[in-house]
């Protein structure tokens, strides 16, 4: 589903040229369940935005779906975010005039889809995390977790080929972290891809894989071992 080949990331500040990326290779397959870890300036995040298609790459290919999208323009790119792609922030990135079902309908708009149609796929995606009696709530009469559960409800709405999570928990609480990364860990097995950008070994031990970035490559890549489920 995703494979990066040399794959390299030069910006230029100033006089100086940056190399976020130097080389990175790297493929990850439908159904996968996959962390990527690194700290502050690893790489980590330019790495998840041309995942994510909001960057082009300064060399290397790029291929989502069988389509390579390394050279693709901004407005092409676009539309690849909003069929193939649905993002989860730190931040949650609601808006707070919207209702929770209006939030969570919001991507669809840029399909063409109809209201109706837009707010029972939206309905739907609402109750798939548990979220069905909360439609008519706007942003700040929920708590953290809820905010966070209409994000990836926002995030599922027009059925992506990759979930992409950037610190998913980062604004939350230990417990209600463990609650938003076992509803990720339902969406995996349940079909769904899923890879989370964190900085955070306990969030990545929740994925079946993790690869970790270091001064912009691959520097490890496993599979994890199964967690310990607690009744």
């Amino acid at each position: 589903m995703i494979r990066l080949t040399g794959i390299t990331k030069v910006y230029r500040m100033g006089d100086e040229e940056v190399h976020a990326l130097a080389g990175v290779d790297l493929h990850i397959a439908a159904n996968e369940y996959v962390a990527l870890i690194g700290p502050s300036g690893s790489g980590k995040s330019t790495l998840m935005n041309l995942i994510g298609c909001l960057d082009s790459p300064t060399a290397g290919s790029y291929v989502l779906n069988g389509r390579d999208t390394s050279h693709m323009n901004d407005t092409e790119l676009a539309h690849v975010r909003n069929q193939e792609i649905g993002f989860v922030f730190q931040s949650f990135h609601l808006l707070p005039r919207l209702t929770v079902l209006d939030n969570v309908a919001q991507p669809l708009v840029y399909r063409g889809i109809p209201r109706a149609e837009r707010q029972a796929r939206a309905t739907r995606a609402l109750e798939q995390v548990g979220l069905g009696n909360r439609l008519g709530h706007r942003p700040n009469q929920l708590s953290g977790g809820q905010r966070q559960r209409v994000a990836v409800a926002r995030a599922l709405v027009g059925k992506p080929s990759i979930l992409l999570a950037d610190e998913p928990t980062g604004n939350l609480d230990s417990r209600t972290s463990a609650e938003i990364m076992a509803l990720f860990d339902e969406l995996h097995a349940s079909g769904q891809t899923v890879v989370v950008v964190t900085h955070e070994p306990d969030i990545a031990a929740h994925c079946r894989r993790t690869i970790r970035i270091g001064d912009g490559r691959v520097v490890d890549d496993h599979a994890n071992p199964p967690r310990e489920v607690h009744a």
